[in-house]
């Protein structure tokens, strides 16, 4: 499904190229009425394909009033790194910190290594950047930036904190930040699940066990455990996982838990449905008109008997 969106994108974005200069006015009238990330992909991506610096920075600029830049975010992903490649050495190395931020984003976003630039960006002044920058560090295995890492465990922005955190995490010195991974995880920010993860792999497994277990204690927090569950890679739990998908408040991740250690199931598509009233009245309150995947126990429980049966 992704890769057909892509290839729609793609086709539209070739409209634009062929288009030239003519759809300025069109792009320019757009991001003036709806200044939002898709407005700000379209002139983003437009600026750097046609190498237009005046286009670039005025784009940025908008951006920067409209507090929106994942649509620049956006359209550095979609490039290719050697046509935004001269842009982000320039912007590695600017005095403006947005520059700096979309900078590593190209990096994180094309798994380029910004070398020796980035011992500087993981100890960058703007918390964003170096949240970014520490989580890329992560990504790319930088041991040579361990210590800097553990610098940032200290620092006072909590998404700074977590990803030094998760880079340790994926050095293999997830002991170093385990409680403040924990303590990001129950947070409720749109890190948490990333937090989550991080927790789950810094270990060890009986401790992690125990915290979950502790998590489930509350209604409030028994969404993160049932989640956490499914990371653990453990396929036993699927019988506990089937009876979670009968409660409601956690029917949703029981679902995702149950993806996550059987991702072959995502082809059966009669474990599933979008119509939380065939999971009984409790589903149907809880959910109301969303459009939301959750899985149908009885089936899974079918299902799983199956597979047993065919081991």
């Amino acid at each position: 499904m992704i890769a057909e969106i892509g290839q729609r994108l793609e086709i539209n974005l070739d409209g634009l190229r062929i288009a030239g200069s003519a759809a300025w006015p069109f792009v320019d009238r757009q991001l003036e009425d709806f200044p939002e990330k898709g407005e700000f992909f379209v002139a983003g991506w437009m600026a750097i394909e046609q190498g237009d610096a005046r286009r670039v920075e005025s784009t940025i600029e908008a951006a920067r009033q409209a507090e929106e830049r994942r649509g620049l975010v956006g359209a550095l992903s979609w490039h290719k790194p050697l046509k935004i490649g001269k842009l982000v050495r320039d912007w590695l190395g600017a005095h403006d910190a947005l520059l700096r931020y979309l900078g590593v984003t190209a990096c994180a976003a094309h798994d380029v290594d910004p070398k020796q630039l980035l011992g500087r960006l993981v100890r960058d002044p703007d918390a964003d950047t170096r949240a970014l920058s520490l989580r890329l560090a992560g990504r790319l295995k930088r041991t040579d930036l361990a210590q800097e890492m553990e610098a940032a465990m200290q620092a006072e922005d909590d998404a700074v904190r977590l990803w030094a955190g998760w880079a340790l995490t994926e050095l293999g010195s997830g002991d170093l930040a385990r409680a403040a991974l924990r303590k990001a995880a129950t947070a409720g920010t749109p890190d948490s699940l990333a937090a989550l993860r991080a927790a789950v792999k810094a270990g060890p497994e009986k401790e992690v066990r125990a915290w979950l277990g502790g998590l489930m204690k509350s209604q409030a927090t028994a969404p993160l455990a049932v989640r956490g569950i499914g990371m653990l890679g453990d396929r036993s739990v699927l019988p506990w996982l089937i009876e979670r998908m009968r409660e409601p408040h956690v029917a949703v991740v029981a679902c995702a838990a149950f993806l996550e250690l059987y991702p072959e199931a995502r082809e059966e598509t009669k474990l599933f449905t979008v119509d939380p009233a065939e999971l009984g009245p409790g589903a149907a309150k809880q959910f109301e008109d969303q459009v939301i995947r959750l899985a149908l126990p009885d089936n899974v429980g079918a299902w799983r008997v199956r597979l047993n049966q065919s081991l």
